[in-house]
């Protein structure tokens, strides 16, 4: 088991040793220094003219946002129309069925807005031709808006009073063709040389252990497992994921995978500090995450490994911990580092079932979704940490009796009333639902949803609509979800929880960047001390705590006690 500890603290530090450089690389593509792939310009260049963008027109907040809803809807209404009739599409060589539009509502949503909930079975559900052109495609661009739509506010607290923030499109692009897709190229590389798929043959025939004949379906998975990693998006190629011996061959791969799903995020908050040139900033934000981090993924680790008490009690030996559910090849302690990294950083993806977890440890993953503002996903992480700097601002401001500053500029009532409706958004689109099911079920059984009653069949239902509102993906897997109730309750929970979390920090950063700049004195409050960022970290677990410890006592915890 001592081993395993050591494979998981060498994986963590692995991720920060090229999370800290990586970071500088990417502040210096976004400020438009030379970097090594400045050989993508010409590439760049071809790409504006072809769709008529002015690259080095200036846009503000607002004109962001509106280019980045527009062109999210154009890609929803394609990914809708390839998903209805790819049953009649090329590259189908398994003979997989079109969806059906509540279905295919769920999926162009889910994909579109970085969270991959996947209603439908993975390659049984999906031909090569919607698995390239709809999740592959997706994953690289929701992945670029995320991080697009933080570097507007990147701009807007290194510039003095602006209201001019850059351009959506040069970000979103080099976002794609600067960092994405070189890293991508990377991870798929170690991926198909170390056995996942990388063919467009169909399904193979092999004989398993137990003399059975069985159908395994293969494809180009490895350029699309090495993306939806690395932009922290989640659907997997096969129907039980990273969890599936073609998706995930061995440790080397589990390794790679798992650092790549936790590069950018990390990144980011180091490309931060780079950027606006306020490293400590950048250090104390990765403090107060990686601590809330730690205080989710130790407990997880520490139940896993050593097992589900009640097994004990039978006699059976769990010296390998809790291994229902998990693949041998990564043992406990790995897979509950990957069930919190995936739903720390909101990338969804698993390498073994959350549904098998004990009590604690899913308790652990709600959590982490339900704050959602630890790591997070790429760009959208540190906008959602944001969110909670401004309310530790404004509570900061009136315990010393000042004006509440930040970045040189006064955070006043629109901003504040913005960051309390955002905060208060994530709770209302996970409770209000989850409540609307359990009434549903509760009134009518016979719906069939629940393949486990009670405290655990709450559970799944609450990890389903936090998973969708954190934009993650992964669930209880015991929850039959691919229903109209499911499939369109969930597509809207998806919306709102992508969009308004985005816009709303937008809106803050592009409205302090108009203000007056106020240049720090010694009465400034320091943003970057270590009592402000504990302070902070007090505010985030108090928000969640007020808002979401009634649900888990109904679930998880109520399950933890009962037994």
């Amino acid at each position: 088991m001592s081993t395993e500890i050591l494979g998981v603290l060498f994986m963590f530090m692995l991720t920060l040793l090229l999370a800290i450089p990586f970071g500088k690389y990417i502040a210096r593509v976004y400020n438009g220094d030379k970097t090594i792939t400045d050989f993508m310009a010409p590439i760049e260049r071809a790409i504006y003219r072809i769709c008529g963008i002015d690259s080095h027109k200036e846009m503000n907040w607002k004109q962001h946002m509106a280019a980045l809803l527009c062109i999210n809807m154009i890609w929803f209404f394609g990914a809708m129309i390839i998903l209805t009739t790819q049953g009649s599409l090329p590259l189908n060589p398994d003979g997989n069925p079109s969806m059906s539009y509540h279905l295919a509502f769920n999926t162009a949503i889910s994909f579109l807005v970085n969270c991959n909930l996947q209603h439908y079975s993975g390659e049984t559900g999906v031909t090569y031709f919607s698995q390239l052109t709809v999740m592959t495609f997706l994953h690289f661009v929701s992945a670029a808006t995320g991080m697009a739509a933080l570097v507007v506010v990147f701009r807007a607290f290194r510039d003095k009073t602006t209201t001019s923030l850059g351009n959506f499109f040069r970000y979103f692009l080099l976002s794609c063709t600067r960092i994405l897709l070189p890293v991508a190229i990377v991870v798929a590389t170690i991926l198909a040389f170390r056995g996942v798929p990388a063919s467009f043959a169909g399904k193979d025939q092999i004989i398993s252990m137990e003399g059975d004949t069985v159908n395994v379906s293969r494809g180009p998975a490895a350029g699309m497992i090495a993306i939806k990693h690395l932009g922290t998006n989640g659907g997997g190629w096969f129907g039980v994921n990273s969890a599936h011996p073609l998706e995930n061959p061995d440790y080397v791969t589990n390794i790679t995978e798992m650092v790549a799903q936790v590069l950018i995020p990390v990144a980011m908050i180091f490309a931060f500090g780079y950027f606006i040139k306020r490293k400590k900033l950048s250090w104390t934000i990765f403090a107060v995450m990686t601590a809330g981090f730690l205080m989710l993924v130790i407990p997880t680790i520490y139940y896993e490994i050593h097992g589900n008490p009640e097994i004990t009690k039978m006699g059976i030996d769990q010296s390998l911990g809790s291994m229902e559910g998990k693949e041998i090849r990564f043992g406990s302690a790995a897979s509950a580092y990957w069930a919190i990294i995936t739903t720390v950083i909101s990338t969804g993806s698993v390498n073994s079932m959350h549904d098998s977890l004990t009590p604690m440890s899913g308790t652990m993953t709600l959590l982490a979704m339900m704050i959602n503002a630890f790591y997070g996903g790429c760009g959208v992480g540190i906008l959602n940490y944001f969110i909670f700097l401004v309310i530790t601002v404004f509570i900061a401001g009136l315990m010393v009796g000042r004006t509440p500053e930040m970045f040189g500029r006064k955070v006043e009532a629109r901003e504040v009333k913005i960051a309390i409706m955002i905060a208060l958004l994530h709770p209302f689109i996970i409770l209000v639902p989850t409540a609307m099911a359990a009434f549903g079920i509760t009134s009518n059984p016979d719906l069939g949803w629940l393949n486990n009653p009670g405290f655990h069949g709450f559970s799944e239902m609450l990890y389903e609509y936090t998973s969708s509102a954190a934009n993650n993906g992964s669930g209880f897997e015991g929850l039959g979800d691919n229903t109209v109730w499911w499939n369109i309750s969930c597509g809207f929970v998806l919306i709102f929880g992508r969009y308004l979390p985005i816009i709303g920090p937008v809106a803050i950063a592009g409205i302090l960047a108009s203000k007056k700049y106020i240049p720090e004195s010694s009465g400034t409050l320091k943003i970057d001390s270590i009592t402000f960022s504990i302070t902070t970290f007090a505010v985030i677990l108090i928000i969640a705590a007020l808002a979401f410890f009634p649900a888990l006592v109904l679930g998880p915890l109520a399950e933890y006690f009962s037994h």
